[in-house]
Order: structure tokens, then C-alpha cells, then sequence
């Protein structure tokens, strides 16, 4: 038996070099950070000269009628000027941890980071004028600094966007570890090898429950124990050790590890919230009397993000409406005439946060639908287990069209308007179905429903009820603006086949 599992660890042991030599290449990711720092110092001082090149052409040399034309610039004086700004700016991005590893590639926070430089910057320059050290334009300086924030903030991006491109060869990558395979580290673990670019590269499972060399999830093995973590960290370089506290059985565990790598130069080690697994939508710390606690975001979608997501469904909405205006008269006479009744339907679904609202369609059933559907008992049995009906009697002729092609679904384009739906979102529920949900359904709640989705594009109504609560938790933890262009590029397909519809 020992030799058995010895000849597991030396295939695994021999598997997991191979990735982490391919990781690495021929270049130590030490030296790889080194000279990703070197490069975005260059690029910075560069993005700096382009700025206040800019500023003096906009303020100087085009002759706009709302600066001082009367203004004539000494250029040996702004040239010095500007060399001795470069290095300043070098000094104050450094001192703000522009340049540190921790705060690079982040997102916002980076960003945020960038302009706080640059208004230290301005403020630095405004001192110097003030104490009449320096006599500089006015015009100049706004526009400098509006220039420094945006130029560098470009430079930044492209350094961003070319570290995404080489993490695809291996280049930028972090070996990293996860302590517990259970669900909540399978989710951890399947979130991170589906980012790529988060430069996280995992390379297995730490748990004393699973035995050694035991895949775990994809190729995805457990390395050893607890008590073996001192060697798995030295026999693969580990520099990330992410905690799934809910498989930490005990708290004198967790608290061992952190006391041995929590100050340890060159190994991070990051605690999960314990309800990833659950919770999808993102957590904040809050410290209360110094006593930090861990809160839920209420909304999934917040910041930078929420807006774009707002721009899209208005710059969509606004001109889609205006065109299909004439249809949607069509397709409401049509309705009218077809069977008595209310041209538009109301249906009580839940939106964000648990506020119940009104979506609206255009009627597809006849108005005694309930007397029809007493008459058939096994298909009112199989409405209350599916919430959905393949042949419906209640649907009208004209209703059959609409759902075929969901162009039942068009006012929501309303909803959409009033900002109780979005274009592109989970898909939209009665309270009666949270039950459906179970754990899930606190983060159905921080998105608003959408008009189309994953279900859309992956069968509609074919799709078995938990495949769909599975397609909108997989929407709402992986949401970018990118997936949601993509998602309203796949619908108009997958409408106009009718897979599905029913």
C-alpha cells in the first residue's frame, strides 16, 4: 500500500513540476515582477512627458479662445519644469505603492490610486505658485493635471492588458493552494481557474479528510495534510495559500497556519469567507469599535460596474423601442382581436433586494386559463413542479406565436426603462419560486432579472429547473459587461430557431 501511494506522489510530484516549470519558463517570477516594475516606471515617465506635451499644445500653441492669448511661455523653462515633474511624480507614485505588487493589477483600487498621485501633484505645483516659487499658467496646470490622471491610467492599462496576454504562456503566475476540498473549495478553485487572469495558479487541494493524490475537481489533486503543509509550500514554491474556512474543522488549525505563514516574506495567505459556496455577490469588511465584520453586499453590481451596465441597457432600450414601435401596435391589436381580455399582463415577480414589482408582457392566455387547467389535474401537478407547461392549454393561438419567438416578452423593454429589470440577467421569478432556490436565492436577489440570459441561449424552456438556478448563480458570479454583449449577440439566434420556447 505505501509503495502504491508513493508512486502516486512522485506522479503527481512530477505532473506538478512540469506546470510549474511551464509556469515559470525560463525567467524566476521574481525577476519577471522586477522587470514588469522597471517597464511600468518607463512607461509611466513616458505617459508624464505626454500629458504636459499636451498641456502645453492645448494651452499655448492652439490658440483656444478660452485661454489668456496675451500669455507668452518661456519652452526651456516648461521643459525643465517638466523633467523635474517627471521625477517628482516617480517619488509620489512610489511612496503611494503604485509600484508595489500588492496594489498592481487590481482594478480600481489602482486606478483610484493614480489619481490621488495626480491631484498630490497639482496641489504640489498650486504651493509652489502660491509661494510665488514658480509662475505657472493656470490653464496649464488644469490641464495637466486632467492629462497626468488620463495618460497614465492609459500606460497602465495597456502594461495590464500585455501581463494578461503573457499569462496565457505561463508568464505572471502566482503557485497557489487551496486548504480544504470541499464544496466551498471546489468553488474557489473552479472561480479561479476560470479567471485566468487573475494570475492565481492552482496547483491543488490541502484537507485532512481526502486522502493524498485523490482528484479533487478537473486535474486538481489534494497534495497532503495539514501537517504537511510546511512541505507542499517548500516542494512547490507556494506564494498563495487561500483558507476555505468552512472545511477547517478546527479553529487551532486555522490559527497554526496563520501564525507560520500569516508574516512569512513570500507567502500570502487569504481566508475566504466560509459561505463562498453561498454567498456570490461579494462581501465587505466594516471595522465597529476596531472589531472587524464581515457584511454582505446587498446589490452584486456596484460602482463602475453598475453604471456600465446601465449605459448598455439605455443606449439599447431607448433606440429599440423607437424602432419597434410600430410592431409592438401590431402585435397588441393582434392580441386584442385574438381573445377578450387585457392586451398586457401583469405577472408579481421578484426584483432586487426583495422588492416585488410588475413585469409586463403582452397576454398569451386565454382569461379563464384556471378553469382550463382544473380540468386537467396532471398537467396543473406538473405546472406546480416545473412552473412550466410544454402543452399548455391556456395558451392562445396568438399567445403560441409570441412564446415561440418571446416576442411576449417585448414590453419588458418598459420594465427595462423603469429600471426594474435589465436586458441581460437572471431569470425573473414569482415569490412563490425563492423556495426553489434553497441557499441560492440570497444572491438571485442582488441583480435585477433580465429580459435574456444563459437559460435563453442554453435551451429556454428545455433546460431542467436546477440547470437554470445553476445557469443564473454561473451569470451572477462571473457577470462582466463582456458577458453581457455576448449573451444579446447569442439571443436573436436562439429566438429565431423557437428551441425551446413553449
Amino acid at each position: 500500500m505505501k509503495s502504491l501511494v508513493s508512486g502516486v506522489d512522485a506522479r503527481l510530484d512530477t505532473s506538478l513540476r512540469a506546470k510549474i516549470q511551464q509556469a515559470t519558463r525560463s525567467i524566476s517570477r521574481q525577476t519577471q515582477w522586477r522587470l514588469f516594475v522597471i517597464g511600468l516606471t518607463m512607461v509611466d515617465a513616458f505617459m508624464i512627458g505626454v500629458a504636459f506635451r499636451l498641456a502645453y499644445l492645448f494651452r499655448f500653441e492652439m490658440n483656444l479662445t478660452f485661454f489668456r492669448l496675451d500669455v507668452t511661455p518661456l519652452p526651456s523653462f516648461y521643459q525643465n519644469l517638466v523633467l523635474a515633474l517627471i521625477l517628482l511624480w516617480l517619488v509620489i507614485s512610489a511612496a503611494l505603492g503604485l509600484y508595489n505588487r500588492n496594489n498592481l493589477l487590481g482594478g480600481t483600487q489602482e486606478y483610484a490610486l493614480l489619481f490621488r498621485g495626480a491631484t498630490i501633484l497639482l496641489l504640489v505645483l498650486v504651493v509652489a505658485g502660491f509661494l510665488e516659487a514658480l509662475i505657472i499658467a493656470r490653464g496649464w496646470l488644469l490641464l495637466a493635471w486632467g492629462f497626468t490622471f488620463m495618460w497614465t491610467a492609459v500606460g497602465r492599462f495597456g502594461m495590464r492588458h500585455t501581463v494578461t496576454y503573457l499569462r496565457q504562456y505561463g508568464y505572471f503566475l502566482t503557485p497557489t493552494l487551496i486548504v480544504g476540498a470541499n464544496q466551498e473549495g471546489r468553488s474557489l478553485a473552479e472561480q479561479l481557474l476560470r479567471w485566468k487572469t487573475s494570475g492565481l495558479h492552482v496547483l491543488g487541494f490541502i484537507d485532512d479528510r481526502v486522502p493524498t493524490g485523490t482528484l479533487v475537481f478537473r486535474n486538481l489533486h489534494t497534495l497532503g495534510t495539514v501537517e504537511q503543509l510546511d512541505k507542499v509550500v517548500n516542494q512547490y514554491g507556494i506564494e498563495e495559500i487561500i483558507l476555505a474556512t468552512s472545511a477547517i474543522s478546527s479553529r487551532d488549525k486555522m490559527l497554526s497556519i496563520f501564525k507560520r505563514y500569516g508574516v512569512m516574506s513570500g507567502v500570502n495567505v487569504r481566508m475566504s469567507s466560509g459561505l463562498y459556496e453561498i454567498i456570490t455577490t461579494g462581501l465587505t469588511v466594516k471595522e465597529f469599535a476596531y472589531v472587524p465584520l464581515v457584511g454582505i453586499n446587498k446589490v452584486r453590481l456596484t460602482g463602475i460596474d453598475g453604471l456600465l451596465k446601465l449605459i448598455l441597457d439605455y443606449a439599447l432600450t431607448v433606440p429599440g423601442l423607437l424602432v419597434i414601435a410600430p410592431m409592438l401596435l401590431f402585435l397588441a391589436l393582434a392580441v386584442k382581436l385574438d381573445s377578450r381580455g387585457p392586451v398586457i399582463h401583469r405577472r408579481r415577480v421578484m426584483g432586487v433586494n426583495g422588492r416585488q414589482f410588475d413585469a409586463y408582457k403582452f397576454r398569451t392566455m386565454y382569461v379563464n386559463g384556471d378553469e382550463i387547467l382544473e380540468a386537467h389535474p396532471d398537467l396543473k401537478a406538473e405546472l406546480e413542479l416545473n412552473h412550466k407547461l410544454k402543452d399548455d392549454p391556456r395558451i392562445t393561438r396568438v399567445g403560441q406565436i409570441l412564446r415561440k419567438y418571446s416576442l411576449d416578452e417585448l414590453p419588458q423593454l418598459l420594465n427595462v426603462l423603469k429600471r426594474d429589470m435589465s436586458l441581460v440577467g437572471p431569470r425573473m421569478i414569482s415569490p412563490a419560486e425563492m423556495d426553489k432556490y434553497n441557499q441560492w436565492g440570497i444572491n438571485l436577489l442582488t441583480v435585477k432579472p433580465g429580459i435574456t440570459g444563459l437559460w435563453q441561449v442554453s435551451g429556454r424552456s428545455d433546460v431542467s429547473y436546477e440547470e437554470r438556478v445553476r445557469l443564473d448563480m454561473y451569470y451572477i458570479r462571473n457577470w462582466t459587461i463582456w458577458l453581457d454583449i455576448q449573451l444579446l449577440l447569442e439571443t436573436f439566434p436562439a429566438v429565431l430557431k423557437g428551441r425551446g420556447a413553449y
